[in-house]
C-alpha cells in the first residue's frame, strides 16, 4: 500500500468494487462522505448512469456542500444496450473516452483526494474501453491520493492494480421477484 499525511489523512489506495450484488456505487459514496468528512474534496465520475436524477444527485446541493468539495459528474449515456437504449456503440463508446479524458484532466490538476471511476468496470465488460485504456489514465495518478474502480465484472488487471478489492455478491434481490427499481434503494 502506498501511504501519505496528504490533507490530514494517512491512506493513500487504489480501490475495487464489483460483483454482481448490489452496493458498488453506494460503498463508493461512502468513502466520499468519509472523505469529505475529514475536510478533503471527492468527485465521482459516472460512466455509464445516464441522465436521471438519483438520491446522490441532490444529496449536495441539499445540504449546501460546495460542488467543489463533492461532485457527481454523470458522463454515461445511459444503460447501454437495454432500457430501451437505441444509440449506437459508438456514441457510448466517445461518451467513454471524453469520460476518460475528463478523469486524467481532473487527476492532474490534483484538487480531488479521491475520485470515483462509477460503473468504469462495466465500461470496460461492454468494450467502450479496454482496461488498458484505464489503466494508462490511471498510470500517473498522484501517489497520496484515492482512486476506486467500480462496476460489475471488473477485469483481473484492475484487481492485481489495487490495493483493496471487494466483491460484492447477490444473494436476494427484490428485482428478481418482479419489483421495480425503488427510490433510495437503487437510485
Amino acid at each position: 500500500m502506498r501511504a501519505s499525511r496528504g490533507h490530514g489523512i494517512i491512506c493513500s489506495m487504489i480501490i475495487v468494487f464489483t460483483g454482481d450484488g448490489k452496493g458498488k456505487t453506494t460503498a463508493s459514496l461512502g468513502q466520499m462522505v468519509r472523505v469529505a468528512g475529514r475536510g478533503a474534496a471527492a468527485l465521482m465520475i459516472q460512466f455509464i448512469k445516464g441522465p436521471w436524477i438519483s438520491g446522490e444527485d441532490l444529496f449536495a446541493e441539499r445540504y449546501g456542500i460546495a460542488p467543489e468539495r463533492f461532485a457527481i459528474r454523470k458522463t454515461g449515456l445511459g444503460f447501454v444496450g437495454i432500457l430501451g437504449d437505441s444509440l449506437p456503440m459508438e456514441t457510448h463508446r466517445e461518451a467513454a473516452r471524453n469520460a476518460l479524458a475528463a478523469f486524467a484532466a481532473e487527476a492532474k490538476a490534483g484538487a480531488w483526494h479521491l475520485i470515483v471511476l462509477d460503473e468504469i468496470n462495466v465500461a470496460v465488460s461492454l468494450g467502450l474501453l479496454t482496461a488498458d485504456d484505464v489503466l494508462a489514465a490511471i498510470a500517473d495518478y498522484p501517489k497520496d491520493r484515492i482512486l476506486i474502480l467500480s462496476g460489475r465484472g471488473a477485469p483481473q488487471e484492475f484487481i492485481d492494480a489495487a490495493d483493496l478489492a471487494t466483491e460484492m455478491r447477490e444473494i436476494k434481490h427484490p428485482f428478481n421477484a418482479g419489483a421495480a427499481a425503488q427510490p433510495t434503494i437503487e437510485f
